[in-house]
């Protein structure tokens, strides 16, 4: 990875920002809502304890990276969370994403997707980026096979089996695994 990320960047919708401990309400209500932790093992929303440590982990990795998940902005309104980060248990950078269920159906998680990839190939310079969705989440999955995702594997995240797709960098070996 080379120099950090400016603090902000657009897509051709989206304002792609770096989180900051305002976003603290937006991320609670976030992730209280039953239908965006539905596909979770344990569905259970997070409490306001957890929504804070998972805005403090994503504004951590940015202090420590320069690089993380962008707080997601369409209309001037904060719509969700998203972007790659540093992985610790699989090769490549972990693509991630969760928006407002108002924000569903739009194409925004496409648009997220596919700028969080150039940015990852290209200022970067990752070699791979990968990406985590449960089975039960068919709907992610489309996302990131139409970006250009493959079926890699299955693993256990979590207690949980979960769909391992990876996207090598475009001039790099391909990756290994079945056809999509």
């Amino acid at each position: 990875m080379n120099a950090p990320l400016p603090s902000s960047q657009r897509s051709e919708r989206l304002l792609l920002r770096r989180p900051a401990e305002a976003d603290l309400d937006f991320l609670i209500d976030l992730f209280s809502r039953g239908e965006l932790v539905a596909h979770r093992p344990d569905p259970v929303p997070d409490t306001a304890q957890q929504s804070a440590a998972r805005l403090t982990r994503d504004i951590g990795h940015w202090d420590k990276h320069g690089f993380g998940r962008w707080a997601v902005e369409a209309d001037g309104k904060l719509i969700g969370f998203g972007g790659v980060a540093v992985s610790a248990d699989f090769d490549g950078l972990n693509l991630s994403y969760h928006l407002h269920p108002a924000a569903w159906g739009h194409g925004y998680a496409t648009e997220l997707v596919m700028e969080a990839l150039r940015t990852a190939f290209g200022p970067l310079r990752a070699d791979r980026v990968v990406g985590l969705v449960r089975p039960a989440n068919p709907a992610s999955r489309r996302v990131l096979e139409k970006c250009g995702f493959a079926f890699e594997k299955e693993v256990m995240l979590r207690g949980a089996p979960t769909i391992l797709l990876a996207l090598a960098h475009p001039g790099k070996a391909n990756i290994s695994g079945p056809a999509a």
